[in-house]
């Protein structure tokens, strides 16, 4: 998997095996951190810690702080839910990212519109966090290949892709019903309150597309 601080991995270490999951937002150190690691949070609580090694997922900003900590009170959010913020680093979104990247979530229409821009055929797999959450929402599971226990990764990477290929055939035909809602607001600058309704923002929207990834619904 992808060192735990710098969310990116060294080139030439994927595999056939290997599903990339990017998050994208502005500066890397609130919502695609934020995103990020609830997202590994969620993964381990669904699979078992490292089971879901074939999803690897990262993070990036498209005016990155490199090298930056994510800010305090996107850490306390982390904490709040029981997800691990220790040794995250921000990054700058760089084509190589996009390259490798499988699947790239953002948290806004205009950063998705920013990744789109920079190539690398990344339309047909670059969605906002909701639009995805929305998609997602509509594909019957069934038409989903099983988990299967005895391959190495469980058979998530080939859901995973044919998740990502069901919900871009989708995407012309499941409108959002208004603008604002494919959209998670920056909180940076704002107080712990806000962070933390953003943090559920994220949280519930990322909640159906584990499941779809994983095939295993939230505990209740």
């Amino acid at each position: 998997m992808a060192p735990l601080g710098r969310g990116i991995a060294g080139a030439g270490d994927d595999g056939p095996r290997t599903f990339r999951i990017l998050h994208v937002s502005t500066g890397n150190v609130c919502r695609s951190p934020i995103t990020e690691r609830l997202h590994r949070h969620a993964l381990d609580l669904r699979l078992g810690a490292g089971r879901g090694s074939g999803l690897v997922v990262e993070s990036a900003g498209t005016w990155g702080h490199e090298g930056a900590p994510m800010e305090p009170h996107a850490a306390t959010v982390l904490a709040d839910y029981g997800a691990d913020p220790v040794g995250f680093i921000g990054r700058e979104l760089l084509d190589e990212h996009v390259i490798r990247a499988d699947l790239v979530l953002t948290a806004t229409r205009d950063h998705r519109a920013q990744v789109i821009s920079m190539g690398h055929s990344a339309g047909l797999r670059t969605f906002t966090l909701k639009e995805f959450n929305r998609l997602v929402r509509a594909i019957d599971p069934a038409t989903l290949p099983e988990p299967d226990p005895s391959l190495p990764d469980h058979g998530l990477v080939e859901r995973a892709r044919a998740l990502v290929g069901a919900a871009a055939a989708l995407r012309g035909w499941l409108l959002a019903p208004s603008a604002e809602a494919d959209e998670v607001h920056d909180p940076y600058g704002a107080p712990i309150t806000f962070f933390r309704s953003i943090g559920d923002e994220i949280n519930q929207a990322l909640d159906p597309v584990v499941t779809a990834l994983t095939g295993v619904p939230a505990r209740a």
